[in-house]
């Protein structure tokens, strides 16, 4: 894990999505965190030593959804699906789609693996998967204020991690979404979808995928804002912040494994 000293920063963003706004004063105690998120190999290893079965593994609960038909409650999750030519980005249903059989091991459905892809980052996991995977890693999820501290790498006020240029001299520095969303990728960073850990340079504090990827769980408090609402996002989950994804800047892929800090 890397180091973290605490500070003060401004939080946020007047510029992009409005869950973002306002910018703010924060300030948060010294804490260590994970270099990049959970990759497919580091959950597996807590699937085979627990037998854990993740939330998109399970059948629907029926009393979740009284109107619902029964044989549509089968286990699955959202999957990404690119259309053939735009579309209206006020309904999110135009490329998310629920896909029967779609987890972490099946990212896209039923048909597709994680084969080669161990050292991507785990997808299809609910805040109560993370929270699982990160109470047997002996850690925790970051607060919001932690995470967004971590992701700027002392660069304090910056448009992106990095700096102010997006592709400094045409370098693509994140996984993110090139072209027109959602239904033009470009993949001028090189990817369709995710992206190894470590597929991009590190940050300021030698954090791994802070910007771009997927999107990281994190944990919040009552009371404090929670990321949602966007053009581009997917359901909540039980109301906690997700951060990171892929975008320009900041389209997101799927809900994925989190970059953990200590709990001690």
């Amino acid at each position: 894990m890397i180091w973290i000293p605490g500070g003060s920063f401004l939080m946020g963003s007047n510029d992009f999505y409005r869950e973002e706004r306002p910018v703010r004063g924060e300030r948060v105690q010294g804490f260590w965190i994970d270099p990049h998120p959970v990759t497919n190999a580091e959950f597996r290893k807590f699937v085979s030593a627990t037998g854990y079965v993740t939330t998109c593994e399970r059948p629907p609960d029926p009393a979740m959804y009284p109107d619902a038909d029964p044989s549509l409650l089968v286990p699955g999750s959202s999957v990404f699906r690119k259309p053939r030519g735009p579309v209206d980005l006020r309904d999110n249903r135009a490329w998310w789609e629920y896909a029967p059989g779609a987890d972490w091991r099946h990212p896209q459905g039923p048909g597709t693996t994680i084969e080669n892809r161990d050292d991507h980052p785990v997808v299809h996991v609910t805040y109560e998967d993370a929270c699982a995977y990160a109470a047997w890693a002996g850690k925790e999820l970051p607060i919001e204020s932690e995470w967004e501290f971590a992701a700027r790498g002392g660069l304090d006020g910056a448009t992106y991690a990095w700096g102010e240029a997006f592709a400094p001299q045409g370098r693509a520095m994140a996984n993110t979404w090139q072209g027109r969303f959602p239904w033009e990728n470009l993949q001028l960073d090189g990817y369709e979808g995710t992206s190894p850990v470590d597929a991009f340079p590190a940050n300021g504090y030698g954090l791994y995928d802070m910007i771009g990827n997927v999107w990281e769980w994190t944990a919040e408090a009552p009371g404090v804002r929670s990321a949602g609402g966007s053009c581009c996002s997917g359901s909540d989950d039980d109301q906690r912040a997700t951060t990171g994804g892929g975008g320009a800047p900041g389209v997101p892929w799927r809900k994925g494994g989190p970059h953990l800090v200590s709990s001690n």
